[in-house]
């Protein structure tokens, strides 16, 4: 049965987090139930709808953000009773809105994660992890990267407290008490939980988890380890998961998976069969949802989802029918309606013209006065900067909650910006003089009106470390801008990874020093991405990383005192030395650095970059011959007389374009790669071969593998 769902909007409050809107449970069967979302200003809005229009329950004052919302209740009761996170506390309010605790918590962060049940209440700061019973201390975890979500299994199906973490590590973290019972893998970094079917399935064990890079993925979690089910990839290049919810949308009595995603699409999956998703429905929102939930809400009988969005958009895809089939009578009743709800709003945005004529006159009259004060307004502003496995780049997405006038990028490091689909905005770029004001890139993207999500690409050259720079100014008066930095890391292209492969041929870099487990850690947080910020625990720590561009790997133990660092490429180990020596000498540690180097390895990463090498050459060279082969096209009428790779270059010169296109620099990044591999190789033996590197570039050009490490080993 295909899918058919009218959009609705229905109200907005502020700016909203991640899971702070939930539907309270129906007075009967089919009846249509009350929303409750709270937002970043800290107010909890309740309403119904009535007629097509938002009746408010109740809605409280201002005050510190709220991070999350949830509902609970004693259990096998309706869960009605709102619990919201603000700070480090913890408020409950009835359903008619009348607060009935305040639960200030001992956590010295603010809370990111919520989960109730029962009684019991579990609650994550950025490491930490807590369960309380009735507001009393139980258990309490200290988690080794950033936790992003908690849940606990349903306590009635499987007879004990089970909570799972899911963190940044790209690991679900499953508790028992205090102790750690064992992690389950996952694919990315783990951003929203989810019970299946919202009881967990017939075991009560079954959870969905999606991730930041848009990946969505079933498991089981039994006592003793995890069982996946089934993944489903991101093929399609889509925004990062932020909410799960399960509801029959359908009717037919099965329960679809209801997901919203960061770059505002919204999709229904159902199973196929008992671990088999897939997709069935999907519609595309301005901004990103940041919760979901299926149910009834703007007409009794006909089925919704409702999204909020990050600017606090409460939006429902219903379906009830947008026209109604019947006699004259009910078509001249429906227009009625329409009638009188198009004349009530022309009224309030009259009223609401007068109100902004007013309020701009007021401000410019204090602002001439002897006595003005001069007040910047505030904006809020959603970012994420984050590495994509699959084509080697960073994603910088920028959300505000009003409409973007323009952006200014602007780097001190050498970068690549890439072009996006989903981008209509437009770029223009600056000329830079990059020796005296270290300024390597300068862009400026106008964007369309009501463009309130932008998305830019970004590909960093590893060993050129510094600073990105965001110049946000949204279309708001008087004009006012928000500058945002984002890293860019000695080592920028590595991603970390569970496991690495140990037959590969390693270089060795061994640090020993007098420097603490802290100040070791600092300089790897420098180094490399995706390093969790606080110190681990214990006495030494073992990190893996894999480079998304070449695939070499890396592998990074170390402890008080001693640092040991392995890789499969010369130059990762070259770039570490120089950093981490540079680190040292800034606080004035001195350094024994001793290095074991395998000449297997240099070609081995030859024999990695050349099918990369190989591959965009070709494609450099049937670029260069479009435009010729079009103007024989044109001159001789057909084609039939060229060759048929020829015919194809033809044939496929858009694709191919447009792929050249969407990789600039490409090519020149390969050679560079192998120009440092050359200098790094010899510079570790003590020779200076920047001389030769003019003749390594000519011999590039149409050069086979065997050919490439012929000449890396005749340079000795």
């Amino acid at each position: 049965m295909e899918l058919s769902l009218a959009r609705v909007d229905y109200l907005q409050v502020g700016v909203t987090a991640q899971k702070t809107m939930r539907l309270l449970p129906a007075s009967g069967r089919k009846a249509t139930q009350k929303v409750v979302v709270g937002d970043q200003d800290g107010v909890i809005t309740c309403f119904g709808i009535k007629k097509g229009e938002a009746v408010p329950v109740f809605k409280t004052l201002p005050g510190q953000k709220i991070a999350r919302l949830e509902l609970g209740g004693a259990l096998n009761t309706p869960q009605e009773k709102i619990f919201v996170a603000t700070g480090s506390e913890v408020r409950g309010f009835t359903k008619r809105g009348k607060q009935f605790l305040s639960f200030e918590t001992n956590l010295t962060e603010s809370i990111k994660a919520m989960h109730i049940s029962g009684a019991d209440l579990f609650l994550c700061a950025s490491y930490i992890y807590n369960h309380y019973c009735d507001c009393k201390d139980q258990h309490y975890y200290l988690s080794g990267d950033k936790i992003n979500d908690v849940l606990c299994l349903p306590v009635h199906k499987v007879n004990c407290i089970t909570p799972v973490l899911a963190c940044q590590d790209r690991v679900l973290r499953v508790l028992q008490g205090s102790d750690l019972l064992y992690e389950v893998e996952v694919p990315g970094p783990p951003t929203v939980l989810a019970l299946k079917n919202g009881n967990g399935g017939d075991s009560g064990e079954e959870i969905v988890y999606g991730t930041s890079d848009g990946k969505l993925g079933l498991t089981q979690i039994t006592g003793t380890k995890p069982i996946p089910k089934c993944e489903v990839g991101n093929d399609k290049k889509r925004g990062g998961i932020l909410c799960i919810d399960s509801f029959d949308i359908r009717g037919d009595g099965v329960k679809e998976l209801l997901v919203g995603r960061d770059d505002g699409m919204l999709e229904i999956y159902n199973f196929q069969s008992a671990d088999d998703l897939v997709l069935q429905y999907d519609h595309a929102l301005p901004e990103s949802i940041t919760s979901i939930q299926g149910g009834c809400v703007g007409k009794d009988g006909y089925d919704e989802i409702l999204v909020c969005t990050y600017s606090g958009w409460l939006t429902g895809l219903t379906t009830e029918p947008v026209h109604r089939e019947g006699g004259s009578g009910e078509e001249l009743k429906l227009s009625q309606e329409m009638q009188s709800k198009i004349s009530s709003l022309r009224n309030e945005l009259q009223h609401l013209q007068m109100k902004v004529l007013q309020e701009r006159e007021k401000y410019q009259q204090s602002s001439q006065s002897s006595t003005a004060v001069s007040s910047v307004p505030a904006f809020n502003v959603n970012d994420k900067f984050t590495l994509n496995k699959d084509d080697a780049s960073y994603s910088l997405i920028l959300e505000v909650q009003t409409a973007i006038d323009n952006v200014l990028v602007q780097s001190d490091v050498p970068l690549d910006l890439l072009d996006v689909d989903k981008n209509s905005a437009v770029v223009s770029f600056s000329s830079c003089d990059s020796e005296p004001n270290s300024n390597f890139l300068l862009a400026t993207y106008r964007c369309q009106a009501n463009t309130t999500r932008l998305e830019l690409k970004v590909r960093s050259i590893e060993g050129q470390y510094g600073t990105l720079q965001a110049y946000i100014t949204p279309k708001i008066q008087p004009k006012t801008c928000q500058v945002h930095q984002y890293q860019i890391k000695p080592l920028s292209l590595h991603q970390k990874t569970h496991s690495i492969d140990h037959d590969r041929p390693m270089n060795t870099l061994m640090l020993k020093g007098q420097f603490s487990f802290a100040e070791i850690h600092s300089w790897v947080v420098f180094c490399l991405p995706e390093v969790p910020e606080k110190t681990p625990a214990g006495e030494s720590i073992t990190f893996y990383f894999q480079n998304t561009f070449l695939g070499t790997q890396l592998e990074s133990t170390y402890r008080k005192g001693e640092g040991c660092f392995k890789s499969d490429n010369i130059s990762t180990i070259s770039i570490l030395k120089d950093v981490l020596s540079k680190e040292a000498t800034k606080r004035k540690i001195n350094l024994n650095i001793s290095y074991d180097i395998n000449e297997e390895s240099v070609r081995h990463t030859l024999k990695l970059i050349h099918p990369k090498l190989e591959y965009q050459q070709l494609l450099a060279k049937k670029v260069h011959l479009i435009d010729a082969l079009r103007e024989l096209q044109v001159h001789e009428g057909n084609v039939d007389f060229l060759l048929p790779k020829y015919r194809s270059i033809l044939e496929e010169a858009d694709q191919l374009l447009e792929e050249y296109k969407r990789q600039p620099a490409h090519l020149e990044r390969l050679y560079g790669m192998i120009t440092d591999l050359f200098i790094d190789k010899f510079k570790f033996k003590g020779t200076n071969v920047k001389s030769k590197v003019p003749l390594l570039l000519e011999t590039l050009d149409g050069c086979d593998q065997d050919g490439l490490i012929a000449f890396f080993d005749a340079a000795a």
